[in-house]
Order: C-alpha cells, then sequence, then structure tokens
C-alpha cells in the first residue's frame, strides 16, 4: 500500500509564449509541490509556484491534467498525484530558485526548445507539456 500525497503545480507561460523550466537534482522539471491542509489545490498550486520560482505575480488558469507517478522515499512506497494547471507570469519579474528545494536553475523556454529539456525530464512532466500545447488556443 503506498502512502498518497497530492500537489499542485502549473505550466508557466509568460508573454512571449515561453514556459518555466527548474532544474533539479540532475532534471528539467516543472515548479510543484505538496498541498497543505486547509489550502485548495489551486491556491497550493500558485503558492509552489511563488515559493519554488520567486515570481510574485501569478495568474492561475484551467487545469490542464493530474498526473500520477509512484516513487520509494526511505523504503516508504509513495503515490504522487499533481494537479497541473496553465498558469500566467510576466517574464520581466525576478526568478530566484528555491536553494533548500535543490533547485539550481530557472530558464524560460520556447517551444521550439522543449526537445532538448524533454531529453533529460520525466515521462509525465513530457505527457503534461504536450497535453497543454494541445488545448492551448493558438494566438
Amino acid at each position: 500500500m503506498a502512502e498518497k500525497i497530492i500537489a499542485g503545480g502549473g505550466i508557466v507561460e509568460n508573454e512571449e509564449g515561453s514556459i518555466l523550466w527548474m532544474y533539479r537534482r540532475g532534471k528539467w522539471d516543472l515548479p510543484k509541490g505538496k498541498w497543505d491542509e486547509g489550502e485548495t489545490i489551486e491556491e497550493c498550486a500558485v503558492r509552489e509556484i511563488e515559493e519554488e520560482t520567486g515570481l510574485t505575480h501569478v495568474e492561475l488558469g484551467e487545469l490542464i491534467g493530474i498526473s500520477t507517478h509512484y516513487y520509494n522515499e526511505r523504503g516508504i512506497n509513495i503515490k504522487k498525484e499533481t494537479h497541473w494547471y496553465a498558469m500566467k507570469a510576466n517574464s520581466k519579474q525576478p526568478l530566484i530558485p528555491q536553494a533548500e528545494e535543490q533547485i539550481s536553475e530557472l530558464k524560460w523556454v520556447s517551444q521550439e526548445e522543449l526537445p532538448f529539456y524533454f531529453s533529460n525530464t520525466y515521462q509525465n512532466v513530457i505527457e503534461i507539456v504536450q497535453q497543454y500545447f494541445k488545448k492551448k488556443p493558438a494566438d
């Protein structure tokens, strides 16, 4: 039996259509984190993005999808369910990687650059980014 963790995160897009990636523990990833009791999953997603990236003005959009993955931490099997939201933020805001979460770099990435980031990320992250671009209305 796995312990269940619920998390919120997002694909943060800037005014140029680039999305925000973070480099953490040797992989490119999207900002997300654990839900705290007493907050909605949407509040969790915005809070985690602000904490992990230093952004202070993040606009919450619609739910993109929910991913599930399993991992083992200190001998405990964990099922992590992440609720992913489309978000907007202005790239003029300073990016501050959250060191205590081992985030070493934050980068705005254009759609053309995605294959490079997909080559060093997790399968569920690739799937949620692809889902995001399928749902996104053409400008």
